[in-house]
């Protein structure tokens, strides 16, 4: 018996329209938030044919990826100024954080990243963003800034230490840059302070992934003018920080430290409850 093409319902989620890439799909469809005929989508795998009515419950996503809420809010607490600069998004994947800037008036974002396609359809066909796709952020070079100076750096960076990232950028792009950078703690302790499902618990491996990260950035005559803890999650539960590094203005780090740990516990605390 002949039947009607059938694809994955993350992708056909993506080629309806309804979300902007699969990774959101996929988190869509985890959190039960996505019907099939009425019926919930459990899996992403699954297969559906056009004719099958598919549905998103609830409101939809604000930005690209789960990660523009992380930044969203973390630019209004400490007030990095975004409108009318060029920014670099240093780990962009599908786009929440460049989202973000462009909402916030960035004039450009110049978006990198090492794998490929990932990049949300809209972002992509902006022509304030441009797309440097299967290029680790350590390898960027000046001719892939097509002439564009940029002023504020963005990074969310997974499976390498930030720390690793911020010499060959700071080479390339020189001083008079703001950065605002996510720190994982997970990727910049020891295995072993990391726990089931890559979550680092201990609020003293916090502390010390923030001194890591701020030591490195001392070296390259970055200051950390401020903090604040993400406050949403990484998907496991981990517990997330920004620093805003820039080339003067350091914050009294002992007390921004024991803040932020503390922000930290309190955080992890209530996500637990």
């Amino acid at each position: 018996m002949g039947g009607a093409v059938r694809a994955r319902l993350d992708r056909e989620l993506v080629r309806r329209g309804l979300v902007d890439s699969r990774q959101s799909a996929q988190e869509l469809i985890a959190a039960g938030k996505v019907t099939v005929d009425g019926a919930p989508g459990r899996k992403a795998a699954t297969l559906v044919t056009p004719q099958q009515q598919l549905a998103v419950i609830g409101p939809g996503r604000r930005w690209a990826s789960r990660g523009g809420d992380k930044l969203d809010g973390a630019l209004d607490v400490l007030g990095v100024p975004v409108a009318g600069r060029t920014c670099l998004d240093a780990g962009a994947s599908t786009g929440g954080f460049t989202d973000v800037l462009l909402a916030h008036g960035a004039h450009a974002v110049i978006a990198v990243d090492v794998g490929y396609g990932q990049l949300a359809w809209r972002l992509r066909s902006d022509s304030r963003v441009v797309v440097v796709e299967r290029t680790h952020v350590r390898d960027l070079s000046s001719a892939q800034l097509q002439d564009l100076t940029p002023t504020l750096v963005v990074a969310d960076v997974s499976f390498i230490s930030l720390r690793s990232i911020l010499p060959p950028l700071r080479t390339l792009l020189g001083g008079g840059v703001d950065w605002c950078c996510l720190v994982k703690p997970q990727f910049e302790v020891g295995s072993a302070a990391v726990g089931r499902r890559g979550v680092v618990r201990d609020p003293d491996a916090w502390g010390r992934a923030l001194d890591r990260v701020r030591a490195a950035a001392h070296t390259l005559g970055l200051l950390v003018g401020d903090g604040v803890v993400s406050q949403l999650p990484g998907p496991a539960g981990n517990v997330e920080f920004f620093l805003w590094l820039r080339d003067a203005g350091a914050a009294d780090w002992p007390a921004l430290r024991t803040q932020l740990v503390r922000d930290g516990s309190a955080l992890r605390d209530r996500s637990a409850g």
